[in-house]
């Protein structure tokens, strides 16, 4: 870019008061302006941020770090940025890795920049069971954008402001927009590289507020979602098919084996309407994913 590049960061907050304040003075050391989402905040997040010189988009209610995410970033299209960062507001991400993730897309080499974990030169102090949990997820959900990234639940991240309208039509409402952003940035085209960052978890009061099993839960349920939107035919039509052919076999059987012995066999019997049932109900879901999915993409295209 021949001109100074604006960089605007986007940063989702939920009762962030004890490290909102830092994280806006610090990143604006390395970006031009700051927007924070307050997402129904019930201390005073949205006060310090403003008075810290943050611009603030408040929601009356508590709707999810999606629904902030996405807030935030429609919020600052007023100010037609040339690159968007995003952060998460409890202080694990250091403002100081910005221009790492900023190279790439002020040299023209990517249109999505993810901060990872996983990658050469990361810094990260995860406890062990976090770290563990995040490995689980990353497996699952590296499936749904085709294992681009290896960390596919940073939140660290940097954006060219040309794609901003695409990741708009990201629908998760929860902390499954990372997953969502990536498969939807893949299915795309566009560039997506990682870079290494320094993420810390000691010293911080608490880095999520929803209980570790549902968290998990969430984003595993969004990347399978992902997954099978993507492929219903293969992942869930190919299984139904066989069950339905395993159903009809054991019919046969079960009918000729009472016609030699006189003998109807109750378990043969239960697995053939089981597998008939479940093979129907898997081969038209599939059928109905498949059209709904082409559906989708041609409105989109419209």
């Amino acid at each position: 870019m021949g001109k100074k590049s604006l960089v605007v960061a986007a940063i989702p907050a939920y009762d962030e008061e004890r490290t909102i304040g830092k994280l806006v003075l610090l990143a604006q050391r390395y970006v031009d302006r700051v927007v924070v989402c307050d997402d129904g905040s019930r201390d005073m997040t949205a006060e310090i941020a403003e008075k810290l010189g943050a611009m603030v988009v408040r929601h009356h209610k508590n709707m999810g770090k999606g629904v902030a995410l996405r807030t935030a970033l429609e919020y600052l299209k007023q100010l037609n940025p040339d690159v968007v960062v995003t952060m998460d507001a409890d202080g694990q991400h250091d403002p100081k890795g910005i221009p790492r993730l900023l190279e790439p897309i002020i040299r023209g080499e990517a249109d999505m920049v993810v901060g990872s974990r996983y990658v050469e030169g990361s810094e990260t102090d995860a406890p062990f069971y976090r770290s563990l949990g995040l490995r689980l997820v990353n497996s699952v959900s590296r499936k749904s954008g085709r294992g681009v990234v290896r960390d596919t639940q940073s939140g660290f991240r940097a954006y060219s402001a040309k794609v901003l309208d695409l990741l708009q039509q990201c629908e998760a409402g929860g902390y499954g927009i990372e997953t969502e952003q990536l498969a939807v940035a893949v299915k795309n085209g566009l560039r997506v590289v990682e870079v290494p960052i320094a993420v810390r978890y000691k010293g911080l009061e608490k880095t999520s507020k929803r209980n570790p099993v549902r968290h998990g839960a969430e984003l595993i349920g969004m990347a399978l979602r992902l997954i099978v939107e993507e492929r219903p035919l293969l992942l869930l039509g190919v299984p139904g098919a066989m069950l339905t052919v395993l159903g009809i076999g054991t019919g046969v059987y079960l009918l000729w084996y009472f016609n030699v012995t006189r003998y109807f066999s109750i378990p043969v019997a239960l697995i053939t309407l089981g597998a008939l049932f479940m093979g129907t109900i898997l081969f038209i879901t599939s059928l109905m994913l498949y059209a709904i999915t082409k559906l989708k993409q041609k409105t989109t295209k419209q």
